[in-house]
């Protein structure tokens, strides 16, 4: 096949990596165009030093760079490998940062990748130029090295040649032509190239071209500074260009790697320089390449006193050469991948480094050509993640620089960015405030995580202390909430969370359609059910209300989901989808004295019989209007109540003033996640993700299969067929070995997978854990470990729910 005309602006790393593995599956009708001269273009591959590190908290970043990794390994030119496999070491010279060796060593793990934790002779013997006195040990990974980034382009380019594919250097883009919202065409300094896909890889440019199809690119380019040593003694007559691993002093923010008897040192410890996009010199104006600016020796000098420190033989040597080079940054550190939900034919290929940029291509080749990709869980790199405030240029240039900031250093899994903060907050917010509320952001909404008013609730009960890492972010007041909640009656603020209405003639079809769940049920009802890909895979969990014949409310996750609903309205405008989230909020309201606590202000009926498990209904609490569900996160009895933003300060008052005879309490995050985890119930985007499928998952109740048809609902019954994998819960006993998530599982010795989500379960009183297994190993009472700091902790499969597993409480 041909596929689609298809052009792709720009030819670095990933225009080159998209061009091959698009054409290896068929598509030869592709044009790749690029202002500069093959193979080193001017954008920021033509500098990029090459250094591949695999080891990334994200599941998804380490395959793509283990796939990048095996391919420019196998990619020749002229003969010659692509890809120095001479391994990466990452040394630590603090305490803090070995526990981070420790830490990242159980990612590698936990995604399949070969690496050891070595001491500080072994780092000497990897890395014969360290002071060993200054290393406590380090990561060293054998199968890490160094890209050779313009052979690789070469190497793609030659092949994607030989299929077809055309490549036009010196074709600047000038505009990008748009009819009836999708791309037709590409116009360039030389005329106009039609097209029916435009993806667009031009780097630090991507702000400038995305904005010629009306898009905000959330992408800042940042200069990071690197520079080349001359001659050391220590390093004379080396002939191969590398022969020691590529090295990384994470906590001076220094990398390094060989140049025959040179060494080039990468350094992220100066202060942000952010670049505007609209402002890069031309090809032809730059003095050596547009994404190559002029060295600051000034904000290098602590970068060569620290490295004369750590490779004391760089004494004998000087720094001889150095650039500012050009590299793109994204508010939450990940690439942008994607379509536009405006311009059908539109895509994104950007914020992606050499490490992850064949993998990066073999994903845009794989949902280009079918319509998702079948190697790679992107969820986290999904173009359209991000809401609107997000995207706005103040925001972006502050979240970019920060993260260049903190690149390498040592993040918690709670810790949230200093600024901006307060973006976002719910009418409940000045009651939160005067409660002392310790606040974590979640989408740029302030979310309680506890509230330091209840601390006199330790005085009802025992909460353990974890260990000094899951103690970070955290409060017994976290474990007093739990508790409370099960024992009376709390408040939670869940305002946060995305909400959308469908209406319309058609909604209930489209409905029918998008999920895996029967929808078209009677008004009042409320449905838990999946949205699934094309492969079978789950893309979010939502809760629908239908609270009209043709207008239902729908619990969501996030933008994702609002996109995905909108890439499949019909086109004859029968469905209109809306999210009412910042005109709302919703105060879950949960615990066995919640009935007595609304009853007292509300005519409706509550009881069982008037409004059920899972069924919804339009009521007053005192002078608010409701729309209250009857169904709860942390397994309790209660309502989840929604109102419009200006009543929700009354809500809230109202509830809390008719609580105090009960004991009612506002709980925090911190208590939800525990209460949730006691229950079993998944997470979306941790417990399970595009990768998986609701039976592995454990959510294939939430699956009608006598509905008729639906999205993904072929594959999913091939899928099925071959469960090799379950999301198992396990139970740990000791209640200073709580776990946080992403550690590795081993069962024998053997490691076997992965936690997901982890708490400490306050009221059955037992660590939990929640882990991807082989389906042989996910039986109970299957004793396994987890590897945590370089701990082995003893956990054991367990039945799930873990508490109340009969229903009874949430039915009561």
């Amino acid at each position: 096949m041909s596929g689609r005309r298809t052009v792709i602006i720009g030819a670095g790393v990933v225009g080159a990596a998209i061009a091959d593995e698009l054409s290896a599956l068929g598509w030869t009708d592709i044009v790749v165009v690029d202002q500069g001269d093959f193979p080193a273009t001017g954008g920021s591959t033509s500098h990029a030093p090459g250094v591949v590190f695999q080891a990334n908290g994200s599941k998804a970043m380490t395959d793509l760079a283990r796939y990048t990794v095996e391919k420019f390994v196998a990619l020749e030119h002229q003969g010659e490998s692509c890809f120095l496999q001479v391994g990466g070491l990452e040394v630590a010279t603090t305490p803090e940062r070995m526990a981070e060796i420790h830490r990242r060593h159980g990612w590698l793990t936990s995604w399949g990748v070969e690496a050891e934790v070595v001491d500080a002779d072994r780092c000497v013997e990897l890395h014969p130029l360290l002071d060993g006195t200054r290393v406590l040990g380090g990561l060293h990974c054998p199968t890490d090295g160094l890209a050779k980034a313009l052979w690789a382009v070469e190497a793609q380019i030659e092949r994607a040649m030989s299929r077809g594919v055309r490549m036009l250097p010196r074709h600047e883009v000038l505009d990008i032509t748009v009819e009836n919202g999708k791309v037709v065409g590409v116009v360039t300094n030389h005329g106009e190239i039609p097209a029916d896909v435009v993806v667009c890889c031009a780097g630090i440019w991507g702000p400038k071209v995305a904005a010629l199809v009306g898009m905000n690119l959330p992408l800042t380019p940042l200069a990071h500074q690197l520079a080349w040593t001359g001659s050391i003694p220590a390093l004379a007559g080396q002939t191969d260009e590398a022969v020691r691993p590529a090295l990384r002093h994470q906590d001076a923010d220094l990398y390094f790697r060989d140049r025959y008897d040179q060494l080039a040192i990468g350094y992220y410890g100066h202060r942000p320089m952010p670049i505007d996009a609209n402002g890069l010199l031309s090809v032809d104006d730059a003095a050596v390449m547009p994404s190559v600016l002029e060295f600051t020796p000034s904000d290098f000098g602590p970068a060569w006193e620290e490295t004369q420190a750590l490779l004391p033989s760089t004494t004998e040597a000087k720094i001889e050469e150095g650039i500012n080079g050009v590299f793109s940054f994204t508010p939450d550190g990940m690439p942008l991948l994607g379509e536009s939900q405006d311009v059908s034919g539109f895509w994104v290929a950007e914020a992606v480094w050499v490490t992850h940029s064949a993998g990066v291509g073999r994903a845009m080749a794989e949902w280009l050509a079918n319509g998702y990709s079948s190697s790679f869980d992107l969820h986290e790199c999904e173009l359209n993640r991000f809401e609107d405030f997000q995207l706005l240029p103040e925001f972006v240039l502050e979240r970019d620089c920060q993260n260049f900031v903190e690149v390498y250093d040592i993040l918690h899994p709670l810790q949230p960015m200093d600024s901006p903060r307060g973006i976002r907050t719910s009418p409940f917010y000045p009651r939160q405030q005067e409660l002392d509320a310790f606040f974590l952001p979640a989408t740029g909404w302030e979310r309680p995580h506890w509230y330091n008013s209840n601390k006199d609730l330790l005085d009802r009960f025992q909460v353990p202390q974890p260990n000094d890492w899951a103690a970070r972010y955290w409060s017994p007041i976290v474990g007093a909430e739990a508790q409370a909640t099960r024992d009376s009656v709390a408040m939670y603020d869940m305002t946060a969370l995305k909400r959308l209405t469908v209406t319309g003639s058609g909604a209930t079809a489209f409905l029918q359609r998008l999920t895996t769940g029967t929808i078209d049920k009677s008004i009042g009802s409320v449905t838990y059910t999946l949205l699934l890909d094309h492969d079978g895979g789950i893309r979010s969990d939502v809760t629908i209300a239908r609270l009209g014949e043709h207008h239902y409310q729908v619990g969501a996750n996030g933008a994702l989901d609002t996109n995905w609903f909108h890439r499949f309205l019909p086109q004859d405008g029968s469905v209109t989808v809306t999210d009412i989230t910042p005109g709302t909020c919703c105060i879950g309201l949960w615990g066995p004295k919640a009935r007595e606590v609304l009853s007292q202000l509300t005519d409706a009926d509550l009881t069982n019989t008037g409004l059920k498990f899972f069924r919804a209904a339009q009521i007053n609490i005192g002078n608010v209007p409701v729309t209250a569900m009857r169904l709860s996160y942390v397994g309790e009895l209660g309502w989840e109540l929604y109102t419009t933003a200006d009543l929700g300060l009354r809500l809230w008052d109202t509830l809390w003033e008719a609580g105090q005879n009960h004991g009612i309490i506002a709980a925090g995050r911190g208590a939800f996640n525990s209460l949730r985890l006691e229950k079993g119930y998944r997470s979306f985007g941790t417990d399970m993700t595009f990768e998986h499928d609701p039976y592995e998952a454990g959510v294939g109740f939430a699956v009608k299969l006598d509905k008729g048809d639906f999205i993904g609902r072929d594959a999913l019954l091939r899928r099925k067929e071959n469960q090799t994998r379950t999301l198992a819960c396990l139970t740990i006993d000791n209640h200073v070995d709580v776990v946080a998530g992403k550690e590795p599982v081993f069962l024998n010795d053997r490691p076997v997978g992965y936690v997901t989500s982890a708490a400490y379960g306050y009221t059955i009183n037992k660590g939990i854990a929640y882990a991807w297994l082989p389906t042989e190993a996910a039986t109970p009472g299957t004793e396994v470990e987890i590897g945590y700091f370089g701990r082995r902790i003893r956990a054991v499969v367990t039945a799930e729910p873990l508490f109340d597993p009969k229903m009874t409480r949430l039915r009561g």
